[in-house]
């Protein structure tokens, strides 16, 4: 919260900021990652909004167990629980705010954004969330993975791999590693991965290549294989663009570079379609190609999500 922010302070109200991908065990926001609410906070200032960001599973108090990670229900609960333990808790210690509630997060982030906006609807009715923000979120990882083999390759080959290997371990697949992997990935799965000593860009680095016939095993580059077919199927049970019945009346930003080589602008416009489908009026779509900021397309995104996030709390709290 703010430094501004006293007991004799009544906060705004909340933003439940939903992190992105992370691999070292001290990224996590016990651990002290708070970038992202930062930035937000210098974007903008004044309106002393209270930021809860939840541990996904994997880091924090469960950090000797394999990150849930993509899997948009468990992250959302996470997020969900942490939200209404810290209300309690401020409430306990004496602190009050008003009802406004941000539902925010990007990439990975942007996944359990809408996972939660999700669960929200279907098993919090007390909660309701004034917007929610996600941008270049996976919200259809099923499609994501059938786009990383079309194009064969990914900006971000370690994020490939852990997707994999927390499907495998949570739906209880049962998919041997070198069914999976190969190469000097298989030969450095618990190094890499499962230690959680590195980042998503050392790990990047130490793989040295991004094409996925470099790392992925055959029998996952072959879609009609059995491997496969029950990776798509576990997939297709955490797709967030069908399956749900959200409220019509949610006020929604979706973001996405259409240019996105770590999650493909196709998640968006799934994620979209489905909602106006389901009759949501107020969804607003910003998909295009911005600016470059000679990294990845990826993060020149979150660069524009996060301005655009700013720009709307400045002008609905008129903070100049």
């Amino acid at each position: 919260m703010s430094r501004n922010m006293t007991r004799s302070t009544k906060a705004r109200g909340f933003i439940l900021y939903n992190h992105y991908t992370v691999c070292r065990a001290d990224e996590c926001p016990t651990k002290g990652k708070l970038d992202m609410q930062n930035i937000i906070y210098q974007i903008a200032p004044g309106r002393n909004f209270i930021t809860v960001s939840a541990d996904y599973y994997g880091f924090g108090e469960t950090e000797e167990k394999m990150q849930a990670y993509c899997l948009p229900n468990a992250n959302a609960r996470a997020s969900l629980d942490a939200l209404t333990a810290a209300r309690q808790l401020l409430a306990d210690m004496g602190y009050t705010w008003y009802d406004d509630l941000l539902n925010v997060g990007y990439s990975q982030g942007g996944q359990t954004t809408m996972a939660v906006l999700k669960m929200a609807t279907e098993e919090y009715p007390d909660i309701r969330f004034k917007r929610t923000m996600a941008g270049g979120g996976p919200y259809d990882l099923e499609a994501t993975y059938r786009q990383y083999l079309a194009d064969g390759k990914s900006k971000l080959p370690s994020a490939v791999v852990n997707i994999l290997l927390a499907y495998n371990e949570f739906f209880r697949l049962g998919i041997k590693p070198d069914e999976m992997f190969k190469g000097s990935t298989l030969d450095h799965l618990d190094d890499w991965w499962l230690s959680k000593r590195y980042t998503t860009t050392e790990i990047d680095r130490k793989m040295g290549s991004g094409d996925i016939t470099d790392y992925i095993a055959p029998p996952l580059l072959d879609l009609n294989s059995d491997v496969a077919l029950r990776v798509l199927e576990a997939m297709r049970h955490e797709n967030l663009c069908n399956g749900w019945t959200p409220r019509t009346d949610e006020h929604i930003l979706l973001l996405h570079h259409e240019n996105d080589e770590i999650a493909p602008v196709v998640n968006t416009r799934n994620m979209y379609d489905f909602l106006k489908q389901q009759g949501v009026e107020d969804v607003e779509l910003r998909v295009g190609d911005f600016f470059s900021l000679g990294i990845s397309d990826h993060i020149s995104g979150a660069a524009v999500f996060l301005t655009m996030v700013g720009q709307w709390i400045r002008d609905e709290y008129q903070i100049n």
